[in-house]
């Protein structure tokens, strides 16, 4: 069989999931009450099953912190069991998340033989809390080697346990940090909690300057991510190798409509679609995450989530699961999930909108200006922090959003640029303008919307518009941050945020306790505390940006200002190794110099790989696909000369098209042996891979993919190998 003919096969198969069928049985669903978090091991379970004292001393350990017991523990695995097998878990898995940028996972069985015929329920409170994977074979830029093995799984009792289902089986999930045998961080989640404590620990400092400390015992970060996706027919996904190999399209000719008409947007969800939809929200609930919004996004087939806000470290477990729920709903509806930051070219591309705030452990959002945000203080000293954060580490703030796919996609018509800048809108930024002169007096009104029609209503108008071109824009009582690619986790770019600004609270803190002592007259505490801000304000004000971030004029003024511009990997990768980066990472604890080193070998070498790949990739399809069914377009482009020129028949528009093709076909076969040359070159060093891999591999991938979708154009469809774009995306 063809290609040609697979491909069309598949295409067939994808279309038949778009006609009208009967419509079946209705199912009588449970209310959302009655499933949300039935799977998961939360609060409500924790009371139910746990002895009063021990359930308060857990309490105490999730939400002050207080060290976790062995006694307390070996309490909690008993509960915990006896909950996930009355749920009808078998296994048990520590779920942590290595530096892969995936999650990771070894199930144990949670009752095993007991040599008498029968069983014996299995998993005991040390097991509970330590688990031992081998640390050798994830990523660990040199901190581990093959000989040294051993690493450890710990407990993170902050963030749920919960149960993953499939059609023969059911896992209880233990959410854990990953760690080597010398202590050392191997995975994303424990740099997150260790900068989540470093920032509470000088953000309370701040409380109590103010006298609002009172009660509260941490102060911690909360997340909540929009996360973007493709959807794309299961058949014309298994056409295409480039999808199945790295989620992304590595040839592809633009069809004739993409989203230039911008109506896919907020439109009609598909049937199929919102099926798919549904059993992803409904699985959710079970297991506790609390998403909230669905829509379509701005390209075709291009779709959205969005959860609740939670505390980081849920959050971010919360995400991870996200993505794998996706992914594994979506085979369900013979559809794949793509999480690519750019799968489709010349359409908008994929983020997770990293929407981040702090608060206490109270409630109260120390990021809400609460009315008149010029005389709420507290406020605006938490505000400058993250102002002189942002300025003095952007380099360290884009290198977290660093990766070959995300390289595709910041500075597009749908992801802020690679210039790290603070938007504030017009309320904000009046209020930091007043601070600069050192006079506070107002707050910008947004008043009311007259719609010219009695029958709607007034609506309130925010002062300020929204800024979707910023990569850190204020929105109300939060910051968003628009630069996270879709497939990565969110817990590193929080990590970040969270040891920027603890850095800044501790510098403020520090010049405020020194000035006015630890507990100052509110009186004082100002006098001390606007000139601190006025100073700050007018040092840091070249990040605040409030204009068209996509534009020439801004990039231009970027420069202009200092601010740095680190267009790939290539540059933002190695600014998490620079000295003053490594410094404050090492001086709040949450990466050693080891681990800062490592890190930056295992995000270059990830970089390097993921380009060979994919450049690999292109040399398979091309050789394999394309270039067979351009030699035979050729081959029928010349048997209709040969027949016009055999029959007496002028034809020097067919002769002219065959010329043209043969010579277009020619490059596209030098350009292949070119590329595929250039793959074969070993270069051990992961930095200098990665730039060679840049400088000579990318642009002959650019080269050869512009050929390949000059021929998509002129081969007939029977004879092209490949879904094209135009069934890719409008098939759902």
């Amino acid at each position: 069989m063809s290609a040609g003919n697979i491909r069309n096969e598949a295409v067939v198969a994808a279309y038949s999931w778009t006609h009208p069928r009967p419509d079946p049985e209705p199912v009588q669903l449970p209310r959302i009450s009655e499933v949300f978090g039935i799977d998961a091991f939360g609060v409500r379970q924790m009371e139910q099953r746990l002895p009063k004292s021990i359930y308060k001393q857990l309490r105490r350990t999730l939400e002050q912190g207080e060290p976790l017991t062995p006694e307390i523990a070996e309490v909690v695995a008993a509960a915990m069991k006896e909950w996930a097998i009355d749920g009808g878990a078998t296994h048990y898995a520590h779920w942590f998340q290595p530096l892969t940028g995936a999650t990771a996972e070894k199930h144990e069985a949670l009752s095993i033989p007991d040599g008498r015929g029968g069983t014996i329920h299995a998993l005991s409170g040390s097991e509970l809390v330590k688990g031992e994977p081998d640390a050798s074979s994830f990523p660990s830029g040199g901190l581990r080697a093959t000989f040294e093995a051993r690493g450890y799984t710990a407990w993170d009792p902050t963030s749920p346990a919960f149960i993953v289902r499939g059609p023969n089986y059911a896992t209880l999930v233990i959410p854990t940090a990953f760690v080597s045998w010398t202590g050392v961080a191997l995975d994303q989640k424990t740099p997150l909690l260790r900068s989540t404590e470093a920032l509470s620990k000088h953000a309370l400092r701040i409380l109590r300057l103010f006298g609002r400390a009172a009660g509260v015992s941490r102060v911690i970060t909360t997340a909540g991510c929009e996360q973007e996706y493709f959807l794309v027919d299961e058949n014309l996904y298994h056409a295409r190798p480039d999808l199945l190999t790295c989620e992304r399209t590595l040839f592809g000719a633009k069809p004739p409509k993409g989203q230039q008409m911008e109506d896919h947007y907020f439109g009609s969800i598909p049937p199929r679609v919102l099926a798919f939809m549904a059993d992803v929200e409904r699985e959710l609930y079970r297991v506790g995450v609390p998403v909230k919004t669905r829509h379509n996004e701005v390209a075709p087939s291009q779709f959205e989530i969005v959860p609740l806000f939670e505390p980081v470290n849920v959050a971010s477990d919360h995400q991870m699961l996200v993505m794998e729920t996706l992914r594994r709903v979506a085979c369900r509806y013979q559809m794949r999930a793509i999480l690519h930051e750019k799968p489709f070219a010349g359409v908008n591309g994929s983020g997770k909108h990293n929407n981040w705030s702090i608060a206490t452990d109270t409630g109260v959002n120390l990021l809400d200006p609460r009315g008149d945000a010029h005389a709420n203080i507290q406020f605006l000293v938490f505000l400058t922090a993250i102002i002189r954060g942002v300025d003095l580490y952007a380099d360290l703030l884009r290198s977290s959003v660093a990766s070959a796919s995300n390289d595709h996609r910041l500075g597009a018509n749908e992801a802020p640029p690679a210039i790290m800048s603070i938007f504030l809108g017009e309320v904000l930024g009046d209020v930091v303008n007043q601070l600069e002169q050192g006079t506070l007096s107002r707050t910008l009104k947004g008043g009311a919307l007259d719609l010219g029609v009695t029958t709607l209503p007034r609506l309130p108008r925010d002062v300020g518009d929204r800024n979707r071109t910023s990569p850190l824009a204020f929105t109300g009582n939060k910051f968003e941050f628009r630069a996270v690619g879709s497939s990565q986790t969110v817990a590193w770019p929080n990590a970040v945020l969270s040891t920027i600004v603890a850095e800044s609270l501790d510098v403020i803190a520090t010049e405020l306790e020194a000035a006015v002592g630890p507990s100052p007259s509110p009186e004082k505490l100002r006098d001390a505390v606007l000139p601190l801000l006025q100073r700050l304000t007018t040092q840091h004000k070249r990040v605040l940006f409030n204009g068209d971030s996509y534009s020439a004029e801004w990039h231009a003024e970027a420069e202009r200002r200092g601010l740095p511009h680190m267009r790939d990997c290539l540059t933002a990768i190695p600014a998490l190794g620079a000295p003053k980066n490594m410094a404050l990472l090492e001086k709040y604890s949450v990466l050693s110099r080891a681990e800062v080193e490592s890190r930056v070998h295992v995000f270059m070498e990830k970089y390097a790989k993921e380009l060979l790949i994919e450049s690999e990739a292109m040399v398979l399809i091309a050789r394999q696909l394309i270039l067979p069914a351009a030699i035979e377009q050729q081959t029928r482009l010349a048997s209709a000369v040969a027949s016009c020129v055999g029959a007496g028949v002028e034809c020097k528009t067919t002769k002219a098209s065959l010329e043209s093709f043969i010579a277009l076909t020619a490059r596209f076969s030098e350009t292949l042996d070119a590329l595929d040359e250039a793959d074969n070159q070993h270069i051990a060093d992961a930095a200098e891979h990665a730039r060679y891999m840049k400088a000579k591999v990318a642009p002959l991938m650019a080269d050869l993919r512009k050929l390949g979708d000059e021929l998509e154009t002129r081969i007939p469809a029977d004879l092209w190998p490949l879904p094209s774009y135009r069934e890719l995306l409008f098939i759902q």
